[in-house]
């Protein structure tokens, strides 16, 4: 009698084990999946930011013109 209990015992044991097996390899896959589509989208991100950003604003170079000493007027 105690050795076909061992022998369920057993039997459950390895189904239980090959259950909690497949379920972390569906995990795992998921895992990948959800990886890749949150590299995709912080790629796909970055590039729309690229475009939508406004182009850089062009400050003009200031003129360097000639004033003589002679033209500055003293107080």
């Amino acid at each position: 009698m105690s050795l076909s209990l061992l022998w369920i015992v057993a039997v459950v044991a390895l189904i239980v084990a090959v259950v909690a097996y497949a379920a972390a390899r569906r995990s795992a896959r998921r895992v990948a999946q959800l990886t890749e589509m949150y590299w995709q989208l912080k790629y796909d991100h970055g590039e729309l930011k690229a475009k939508v950003a406004p182009p850089p604003v062009e400050v003009p170079e200031p003129r360097q013109t000639f004033v003589p000493l002679s033209n500055l007027k003293r107080p």
